[in-house]
């Protein structure tokens, strides 16, 4: 049995316990909230938490590049983009990964023909990925801090009567 057969065997078993551990990475309270609550519309984190890993494990079992575990990040990085985690608290439910998948898929050994180097591979890829992804959102975040103070600061110019615009030369003093 490959790998991926024995992902795709213990799938639902992995998720959830993948799923578990990332939501616990949130404060207590919320971290109930997010496996309590299972209507989308009022717990839009814990429902694209879920696809986002569910995603996540689809793209291990069929050895998905780059590409597609960055798409499959991508919701669940921009939620945790806009939240109080440091970058490697935000990505460090990938790396959760690897231990979940010791505990469920116990029985692996070099001759089994499960190859746990090659999950593994793919999990840093993952993380890889992660990290890419989350600092992408950090950069459009500060942004859009730095236009917003911009457009605050000449705006303040332009009603102080300290900035006139002309339409040929643009902002001017």
């Amino acid at each position: 049995m490959s790998s991926a057969q024995s992902l795709a065997a213990k799938k639902q078993e992995i998720l959830k316990s993948w799923f578990q551990t990332t939501v616990d990475s949130y404060p207590a309270e919320t971290a109930r909230f997010l496996k309590n609550q299972k209507d989308p519309f009022a717990n839009p984190v814990g429902q694209t938490t879920y696809q986002s890993l569910d995603a996540l494990v689809d793209a291990l079992t069929t050895d998905a590049g780059p590409e597609v575990m960055a798409k499959a990040l991508d919701p669940i990085l921009r939620i945790r983009a806009v939240q109080s985690f440091t970058p490697s608290k935000a990505t460090s439910f990938v790396f959760s990964l690897k231990q979940i998948l010791r505990r469920h898929l116990p029985g692996i050994d070099p001759g089994s023909g499960v190859d746990m180097n090659d999950l593994d591979r793919q999990i840093d890829e993952m993380a890889m990925a992660a990290f890419d992804v989350y600092v992408a959102c950090r950069e459009k975040i500060f942004e859009l801090k730095a236009n917003e103070s911009r457009n605050q600061f000449f705006g303040s110019l332009k009603r102080a009567g300290l900035m006139v615009e002309t339409e040929a030369d643009g902002p001017g003093f």
